[in-house]
């Protein structure tokens, strides 16, 4: 079965996005989306963003229609992945990379760096602090990058890297979501 998505601001304003029925797969919100990209209204233009656990692909295409640079999509579920990719077939996304892999495989990788990551993994699996180590043990950010983290209510970052600063915390039903800030 097919869900969809509206997204809400930039180029593609009001373009309908499908995407599986995934199990653990719940997109952004719109209203946190709206608050989000509020957030990052002058962040947005000319970066260079990684959507981790990209699942419905929502933030990242908002970013892209917001006018990033370039959007780096890394999900392991091969439905989740058929996808987005047909979504970047339909917008003619060409600066979207879609990249179907475990995310904690991912940024074992060779590197390059992000301005803006998206970090909206399943919840009540402990994989947002584990990814946001990974991410500053792995020069993932560029200076001043900003991190997005949507995790369950309850969820609070108890081992935050030294150099990432809390810049927004807002709860929303089920979500508590975050916005940090990088720092060398």
């Amino acid at each position: 079965m097919a869900n969809k998505l509206r997204v809400i601001g930039g180029q593609w304003r009001s373009r309908i996005l499908t995407f599986t029925d995934t199990p653990g797969l719940r997109p952004t919100p719109v209203r946190i989306r709206e608050t989000l990209f509020n957030w990052l209204q002058y962040d947005v233009v000319g970066s260079r963003c990684l959507d981790l656990f990209a699942g419905s692909g929502a933030l990242g295409i908002e970013a892209l229609s917001r006018g990033a640079k370039s959007v780096t999509q890394v999900e392991k579920d091969a439905g989740a992945c058929q996808s987005l990719r047909a979504n970047k077939a339909q917008l003619s996304a060409q600066k979207l990379q879609v990249i179907e892999m475990d995310v904690q495989q991912f940024l074992k990788r060779e590197n390059e760096t992000f301005d803006l990551v998206f970090l909206d993994p399943p919840f009540a699996q402990g994989l947002a602090e584990v990814t946001c180590q990974a991410l500053a043990a792995g020069a993932w950010l560029a200076d001043h990058a900003k991190i997005y983290i949507e995790a369950e209510r309850s969820w609070v970052l108890t081992d935050m890297p030294d150099n990432w600063q809390l810049l927004k915390d807002k709860q929303a039903g089920d979500v508590r979501y975050q916005l940090l800030q990088y720092q060398q």
